[in-house]
């Protein structure tokens, strides 16, 4: 047994399927079989079931895969502990995120990380948030960045910092007569109003934050939707309706004068963003390094 089949095994099991684990750790089908066939002869057991789509672990499967992910953490941490010693942790980081930490967050925190931790190189990937969750409890991604929970069993999320929902619309007289006395539910109800697509964190927080202040999506009058902010931002500045959308997002827009902000009267549209890791399976040390060292970024 060797740490080259402790890996195929676990990636098997992690993404059920032969194919993509040869395509995660870059090896041919034929090898991760190979490797396969060797801890079952080894073992003198069956470690895997396949089925015509997916791969399950057998009983003593299950309890194999437990302590190969525990030693393959644990080598890992070792060689990193002796590298960063020398100031030398290296590594990549698989990372899934949803549009606002991925354009308005993680470029900042990574460049400051990277000062201290320079041979540390990350694979970022922009997904929806639910794309986000599906990726990380698969296995896809090292971890999440997101900005909503689901509460999906197979995920942790951990709340790292706050981001605000703001109500933004053109820069035009009839909205710059609104902003001494804010923006009003029965104002909202009554403007054409463009939204993030069906996925989106930000769409399903605008949803809560919408229904606690008593509207309902079918009382909007809804003309388009957008899968990025840029698109909506963009669109909105052309008269094209209104939105609901971060406020990180819209910074420079409105220091040009192209949009207005407004608070919805009623309600606060504050929300978390959220750390997504799997639950049930180590990050790697150099996974450990980062989200420490994001925790504690916000936390200063």
């Amino acid at each position: 047994m060797d740490f080259k089949q402790l890996e195929a095994f676990v990636y098997v099991v992690k993404l059920k399927s032969f194919s993509k684990a040869a395509q995660r750790i870059y090896l041919t089908q034929p090898t991760i079989s190979a490797h396969i066939n060797s801890l079952e002869k080894e073992l003198d057991t069956k470690l895997l079931e396949r089925g015509t789509k997916y791969v399950y672990p057998t009983k003593p499967g299950s309890i194999l895969f437990q302590y190969a992910v525990k030693m393959l953490n644990l080598r890992n941490e070792a060689c990193c502990a002796v590298k960063n010693y020398n100031k030398e942790l290296k590594g990549t980081l698989t990372i899934c995120a949803s549009t606002v930490p991925s354009q308005y967050i993680l470029p900042k925190v990574i460049s400051v990380f990277r000062e201290e931790y320079p041979n540390v190189t990350f694979n970022i990937r922009r997904q929806d948030s639910q794309q986000v969750i599906s990726s990380v409890s698969q296995g896809l991604a090292d971890i999440g960045f997101c900005g909503t929970d689901t509460h999906s069993s197979d995920c942790i999320f951990e709340s790292f910092t706050k981001d605000h929902l703001v109500i933004i619309t053109p820069n035009n007289e009839h909205f710059r007569q609104m902003q001494s006395t804010g923006m009003r539910t029965d104002a909202l109800k009554k403007e054409p109003i463009i939204l993030r697509e069906e996925g989106s964190g930000t769409r399903k927080e605008m949803e809560h934050f919408l229904s606690k202040a008593g509207i309902e999506l079918g009382e909007l009058k809804i003309v388009a939707q957008f899968n990025d902010p840029d698109s909506i931002k963009h669109s909105v500045s052309q008269g094209m309706g209104i939105s609901i959308i971060s406020k990180a997002a819209i910074e420079d827009y409105e220091n040009f004068g192209l949009l207005l902000s407004f608070d919805l009267n009623s309600i606060s549209m504050d929300r978390h963003l959220y750390i997504v890791t799997q639950k049930n399976a180590a990050l790697s040390f150099v996974g450990e390094v980062f989200l420490n060292f994001i925790k504690m970024y916000y936390d200063k």
